[in-house]
């Protein structure tokens, strides 16, 4: 029986501090081999790796710098990254690359209460530069962001000759995801289709082949302003068989055979999927 691998996870998250153990101990009994645990700021570095080290078959490590730095949740604090953010960040990541599975969480972010003029956008895009360089020297995926930027992170990320992306959870058309998937791409599926025409038509369009399964906890879950957690990833998975009418242990199977090529350091970590 096939496993679920989550692709895109914020487990560092303070809505994790108290129960981290019991979280991780419900996606394993839920069938949950591991997940994919992302960076959005240089001050969640030094937890996800702490993550890694107590339990190195669930936290996949993933360092990398979101377009939005601050605090995510307020407009007053959060601002696009900036060469500055970067350079303090990458002597850490250099310093792990060993122990990564991708670079991420990188990418645009277009939202034009973050975006406060061209410069922020010219800002993110050379961050976003840098860290596909660091991720083509030392071989590995990134895991993307690209709200209210979906076609031109595409772009970019062809630009650069980028072989391996996750794009997760994408909220741009299925027309220009399709552009994605011609380029190699993946993109990962949270809970919230459930509750998102967007995200289904995307299912819809996107081939099996191209799709990965993610929670993004604690965002994006099956309810709005619940805390999401690895476990709901069945949500995702009984969500794609439905638009595809294929079983559920098929949709578990290619995904996760799909997540093993993407992240090929995953087998080396991981005692059995």
């Amino acid at each position: 029986m096939s496993r679920y691998i989550d692709a895109h996870a914020h487990l560092a998250a303070s809505d994790f501090k108290e129960d981290i153990h019991d979280v991780i101990k419900q996606a394993q009994d839920s069938r949950v081999a591991c997940a994919v645990v992302v960076a959005e700021t240089k001050d969640c570095f030094e937890r996800i790796l702490s993550l890694y080290d107590s339990y190195p078959e669930f936290c996949m490590p993933c360092l990398g710098l979101h377009p939005v730095q601050g605090d995510y949740n307020s407009p007053s604090e959060a601002r696009s990254v900036n060469l500055e953010d970067l350079e303090k960040a990458l002597p850490i990541i250099e310093a792990n690359q060993d122990k990564l599975v991708a670079i991420g969480e990188v990418g645009l972010d277009f939202t034009p209460r973050f975006v406060k003029q061209d410069s922020d956008k010219e800002a993110q895009r050379e961050v976003l530069r840098r860290q596909i360089k660091l991720a083509q020297k030392y071989d590995l995926p990134i895991n993307v962001h690209s709200r209210s930027a979906g076609r031109p992170t595409i772009a970019l990320l062809k630009e650069e000759g980028v072989k391996r992306a996750l794009l997760h959870a994408f909220d741009g058309r299925a027309a220009i995801a399709m552009d994605g998937v011609q380029a190699g791409y993946y993109f990962s599926v949270p809970p919230s289709i459930v509750r998102s025409e967007q995200k289904s038509k995307l299912v819809d369009k996107v081939p099996l082949t191209h799709l990965l399964l993610e929670t993004d906890s604690p965002a994006l879950g099956p309810e709005k302003q619940v805390r999401n957690v690895p476990a709901n990833i069945f949500h995702s998975a009984e969500y794609i068989a439905k638009i595809k009418k294929v079983s559920v242990e098929d949709v578990i199977r290619i995904t996760t055979e799909n997540a093993l090529r993407l992240f090929p350091k995953l087998t080396r970590y991981m005692k059995k999927i």
